[in-house]
């Protein structure tokens, strides 16, 4: 049986053993659109958010199981609005996860894709970083950002910026 997005072969047990295509591959755009910005250095955590906020907002906008097929730059725009800071990014992933999950449950067995997109989403929202405090301005002057206060973010909140400026800058 081959699932969504999915490379299926023959395990050495004779089971099925399931590659998920789709994440991979998502989460090698993300990579790449985030090395050529050359935003910051790939060891980084914030790095890590910007790609893993990437790939889901790739994962998560495939609707049609189209997503190796695809070419990049027809999708650009696509994921440049899902990833603006005006749109409620965070409620549009909770409702693909679930909607993709409930899918899922139907199906005959697990999805190794949902797998790791839900293992890249709760380390976004449960991992929080120190970043600069934005809202805080000492002394009504701005400070550089190695000086100024800083606060502890949840990891979406650093890696969807960075990742909508890497769309940008591609």
């Amino acid at each position: 049986m081959l699932h969504r997005g999915h490379q299926s072969t023959d395990g050495t047990d004779g089971g099925e053993l399931t590659v998920p295509m789709a994440w991979l591959y998502a989460e090698y755009i993300a990579d790449e659109l985030l090395r050529t910005g050359d935003l910051m250095p790939p060891t980084s955590f914030e790095f890590r958010a910007g790609r893993d906020a990437l790939a889901l907002t790739v994962f998560l906008s495939d609707t049609d199981g189209e997503l190796p097929g695809i070419r990049v730059v027809t999708q650009l725009e696509t994921w440049l609005s899902l990833t603006a800071y005006d749109q409620p990014w965070q409620d549009w992933v909770a409702g693909r996860m679930s909607q993709l999950t409930a899918e899922a449950a139907e199906s005959e067995g697990p999805d190794p894709d949902l797998e790791l997109a839900s293992a890249a989403w709760r380390w976004l929202e449960e991992t929080e970083l120190l970043a600069p405090d934005l809202d805080a301005v000492p002394d009504g002057a701005p400070a550089g950002e190695d000086e100024g206060p800083k606060v502890w973010t949840p990891a979406w909140q650093l890696g969807l910026p960075l990742g909508h400026l890497a769309i940008h800058l591609f």
